[in-house]
């Protein structure tokens, strides 16, 4: 007899309902959900939790997130109001059996449509590809006739030319013949050529980038290092029309990243913005503006914006190594006090839980995170996304 879980906990809004399950050491791989619009499932042998909905979901855009410990349970409400309760009654046993009987059939309804749809997909997948090699093969065999066409009528204009030139030969020949006669019967003495006058010849070279003389088993490597530095030119640098009225220093993402500090830290969240910008541009590599940008962006309330920057720096902190933690702590929580912001706290709080694990002994973190695991548990009522800056 499965054990049932009861250290759950669970928050509403007036949209979207959240469930935390706590899966008590069991791996991701041993978890099995299942969700329809009226019961929801979790089973991890040995435990079992079970729901029976106050009021109809909509279980085609729920979602579960397994991970630190816990199943995280989304689910949109079909009417937009704030439930009495979670469950109904669990008096009604003979209820409960037919929810859950009802559910079952639901589920395994599902999954054999998704099996039908699977295979026809498969079906109609192989068929496209026979489709496809039967005209490349057709494709091809086209190409190859007329190549053979092409080379035949080569074969023969050669041919005919051979003939027309080995009748000229002949009769040159003959006439060759008969002034040689002429020649010796005259018995004329031969005279020596003049000499040969001196003459410059002038040659020009191809012009090259490189010092050394052209050769053809240089010419890859030549070819593939001139398109690598093309494309360290392109990387720092914008259209030269749009950069034509800025000063030298200016134009150094370096000095732009310090002009951002400068503005961030006077208040001119817009100006810091703007300076990061351009530096981004200038050098799309440095994780250090998006991460600065994502700041500014916390300031000014654009929240996704500030969640895409500070991706994009978590996408170019890697590989991670103790040079970057401190920028991957503070990218980790810029997203995370984004997405809390946003009311989206499961994902807030496995940005501020990432955050913990590159430095644990964070006392601002170890706060913020536990302030995060009371909301979505329910048990701070008086907090709002203002708290997280």
């Amino acid at each position: 007899m499965p054990l049932l879980v009861l250290d759950y906990s669970w928050t509403q809004t007036d949209s979207t309902l959240y469930i935390s399950v706590p899966l008590k050491g069991t791996k991701a791989g041993k978890v099995d959900v299942i969700s329809t619009d009226e019961y929801l499932k979790v089973h991890f042998p040995p435990y079992l939790f079970e729901a029976f909905f106050f009021e109809p979901v909509d279980d085609i855009r729920s979602a579960a997130r397994i991970g630190n410990d816990c199943v995280v349970i989304t689910l949109p409400k079909r009417t937009n109001k704030v439930w009495e309760h979670l469950m109904i009654p669990m008096d009604n046993k003979e209820k409960m059996k037919e929810i859950r009987q009802r559910a079952l059939f639901k589920y395994h309804e599902k999954l054999s449509s998704d099996s039908i749809q699977k295979a026809m997909k498969i079906h109609a997948e192989n068929k496209y590809a026979l489709e496809t090699v039967v005209k490349l093969e057709k494709q091809e065999r086209d190409r190859i006739q007329k190549i053979k066409d092409a080379e035949q009528e080569k074969i023969t204009a050669e041919l005919a030319a051979w003939h027309f030139g080995q009748t000229e030969k002949v009769e040159r020949d003959a006439q060759l013949k008969l002034g040689n006669s002429s020649a010796k019967s005259k018995k004329t003495q031969d005279e020596l050529p003049p000499p040969r006058l001196s003459r410059n010849i002038q040659v020009s070279f191809t012009p090259r980038v490189f010092p050394t003389a052209l050769r053809e088993s240089r010419l890859p490597e030549e070819e593939e290092w001139l398109r690598k530095q093309a494309e360290a030119w392109e990387a720092v640098n914008v259209d030269v029309g749009e950069l034509k009225d800025l000063k030298e220093e200016e134009r150094n993402p370096d000095w732009l990243k310090d002009k951002g500090d400068k503005c961030f830290a006077a208040g001119d969240y817009r100006g810091a913005v703007n300076a990061y910008t351009l530096a981004i541009r200038l050098n799309r590599k440095m994780p250090a503006l998006y991460s600065n940008r994502a700041a500014c962006h916390l300031k000014l309330k654009n929240l996704h914006k500030a969640i895409e920057d500070s991706s994009q720096a978590l996408d170019l902190l890697t590989p991670p190594v103790p040079a970057n933690a401190a920028a991957r702590v503070r990218a980790f929580v810029r997203r995370g006090s984004a997405f809390c912001q946003l009311q989206v706290y499961p994902e807030g709080l496995q940005d501020y839980q990432a955050a913990l694990k590159i430095d644990p002994n964070n006392e601002s973190l170890l706060v913020d995170t536990q302030r995060i695991k009371d909301i979505i548990q329910g048990s701070s009522k008086d907090m709002h996304v203002g708290d997280f800056k």
